[in-house]
């Protein structure tokens, strides 16, 4: 689907954010992994919470759904013996189910998008289960990975956490299934720490006990421990939301969001923040978010590792700022969907936008006139940078088609709807229609 994205002067009303992928995936695998029935409130309905719940009924889960709800009844710690798992094109949903995979005698997870996650490296991971005594067959750690497991042990572990914090969380829900207590130390740097902050919150409230460092470098699991069946509400997703809240924050606007709690532990939260440095009026009381834009964005610096998910939206949004920008401590970016900094810079140039790669920096220089658009550009099958390109379309001249565009739905498949609902002027196209 190619979306055409066309200058839009003004953005208005209100939306529901839609519910938190992390929390979604994060809730039904820990109600797969306990024994009895546990009931998930709001899930997130796109491609990463569908792999996830597609992937626990192959192990065994019984999963029933209606417009509010999911029923989860879980296979404890003995999932089905199944020989293939599929997870789309689902990076956390891969290396989360990895561990999980270990409790079966022999798992092989396909490659099912040989361009986007099987060009992503797991190798971090297949170091740590193979410590456990769990043999794994890969392919220079990319899919196809197979799992030989049946047995894994826990004991003293080490894990890196220079890549990717999903690798911990990993082994988070793992180890407290097993016979043996664990210790596990993170080698090297830890990225997205508020993320494993998620983790540790969704397992203690199945019940998990784990003691970790206050640097969340180190931690203590007891083993034969038992996931308890529970009920869990699903909160407002904050990295959809930021690109919703930046699109409003480059047009005159006056647009709300609802269901974003000021509370809440996902570390894209901090976008609300940054936008407020970014000089956007802005408030967040009673769970919404209401932005009056007015095209007047200054620009500042960032830590990107704050809200990682949220920073691609928030570099459109420094693209029409007054000045310089600086997201910073973002080279995790390279390592998901695709290289979401050279990527993402080279079809924000071919936009007319003026920016910056480092090896773990984007620098903006913005055009607080806008950028001329104008252009076709690829979105590399990555649903962040198409949220974050459309922003860009939005404040072009003439703007810009974006090219299979329909890859959105993986984390947001309301996200074009959402915009239209707002005012937004974006026209999409399936493939076969444009070539006539």
């Amino acid at each position: 689907m190619k979306a055409y994205v066309k200058p839009t002067p003004r953005l208005e009303g209100t939306i529901n954010a839609l519910s938190s992928k992390n929390y979604t995936t994060r809730y039904l695998l820990i109600g797969a992994l306990a024994d009895g029935t546990s009931t998930v409130y709001y899930p997130a309905h796109s491609e990463d919470s569908d792999a996830m719940r597609r992937c626990i009924r192959d192990l065994g889960a019984v999963v029933e759904e209606d417009e509010e709800k999911m029923t989860i009844r879980g296979f404890g710690r003995h999932p089905r013996d199944v020989k293939e798992l599929n997870v789309g094109n689902a990076g956390a949903v891969l290396r989360f189910l990895m561990s999980t995979a270990a409790l079966c005698p022999e798992v092989t997870f396909v490659n099912a998008y040989p361009n986007s996650l099987g060009k992503r490296p797991h190798d971090d991971l297949i170091d740590s289960l193979q410590q456990m005594g769990v043999e794994v067959e890969h392919n220079n750690g990319r899919l196809p990975i197979t799992i030989k497991g049946g047995k894994p042990r826990g004991g003293k572990i080490t894990v890196s956490g220079n890549i990717s914090s999903q690798f911990l969380s990993s082994l988070l829900f793992l180890t407290p299934l097993l016979e043996e207590d664990s210790e596990i130390t993170i080698l090297h740097d830890l990225k997205s720490k508020i993320i494993v902050g998620q983790t540790l919150e969704v397992l203690a409230q199945a019940g998990i006990q784990i003691e970790a460092s206050d640097d969340l470098m180190h931690y203590k699991i007891p083993g034969r421990q038992q996931y308890e069946p529970q009920q869990y509400i699903v909160q407002g997703d904050y990295p959809g939301s930021a690109a919703i809240l930046a699109a409003a924050a480059v047009t005159h606007s006056d647009v709300k969001v609802l269901r974003l709690a000021e509370k809440s532990r996902q570390g894209e939260r901090a976008v609300v923040d940054v936008l407020r440095a970014m000089n956007v009026n802005l408030t967040h009381e009673n769970d919404i978010v209401h932005v009056r834009g007015n095209q007047q964005l200054k620009a500042g610096e960032f830590d990107g590792d704050h809200f990682t998910d949220g920073v691609l939206a928030m570099v459109a949004a420094a693209v029409f700022a007054e000045g310089t920008s600086r997201f910073y401590n973002v080279e995790n970016l390279r390592y998901k969907e695709c290289d979401r900094i050279t990527d993402f810079v080279n079809e924000l140039r071919k936009a007319g936008a003026d920016v910056e790669e480092r090896q773990s920096e984007i620098i903006v220089h913005g055009r607080p006139q806008g950028v001329a658009g104008g252009v076709e550009i690829n979105a590399h099958y990555d649903h962040r940078v198409i949220m974050a390109l459309t922003i860009v379309g939005l404040r072009s001249e003439k703007g810009l088609v974006i090219n299979d565009a329909h890859h959105v739905a993986k984390s947001y498949p309301q996200y074009f709807d959402h915009l239209l609902s707002l005012g937004a002027q974006i026209e999409l196209v399936k493939e076969e229609e444009t070539a006539h």
